[in-house]
C-alpha cells in the first residue's frame, strides 16, 4: 500500500510487472498523475461489470498518461488497474478540457 497526499493506493504486484513490461510504464511512476491539478476523471464502467473504474489522464513526471482504477468503497483505496502513455486522442481531450478553465 502506497500513501500520497490523503490517499492510499494499491495494485496487483503481478500486474505492476506486466504492465511496466507492456507499458513501459510502473504504477509507482503513475502516481505522480493523481497530484495532477488538472487531470480529467471520468466513469470507466463499462468496461467492467463488477466494479464501477475510472480512466484518469493526468500531466505526471513521465508526460500525459492514462490510468484505469477502481476505488475501493470498505476502505476508500485506489487499485490502479493499468497504465500507459495517453494516446494523441486522449492527450487533445486533456489539453481541450484545460484549455476552458
Amino acid at each position: 500500500m502506497v500513501y500520497t497526499k490523503n490517499r492510499s493506493f494499491e495494485w496487483d504486484p503481478r500486474k505492476n510487472i506486466t504492465n511496466k513490461q507492456k507499458h513501459g510504464i510502473a504504477f509507482e511512476e503513475a502516481l505522480t498523475a493523481f497530484d495532477d491539478p488538472d487531470a480529467v476523471i471520468r466513469d470507466d464502467s463499462m468496461h467492467s461489470t463488477k466494479e464501477i473504474r475510472f480512466a484518469l489522464i493526468g500531466m505526471s513526471d513521465f508526460g500525459v498518461l492514462f490510468i484505469v482504477f477502481t476505488i475501493r468503497s470498505a476502505n476508500g483505496l485506489h487499485r490502479i488497474i493499468s497504465a500507459r502513455s495517453a494516446s494523441r486522442k486522449e492527450r487533445r481531450i486533456y489539453e481541450e478540457i484545460n484549455k476552458r478553465n
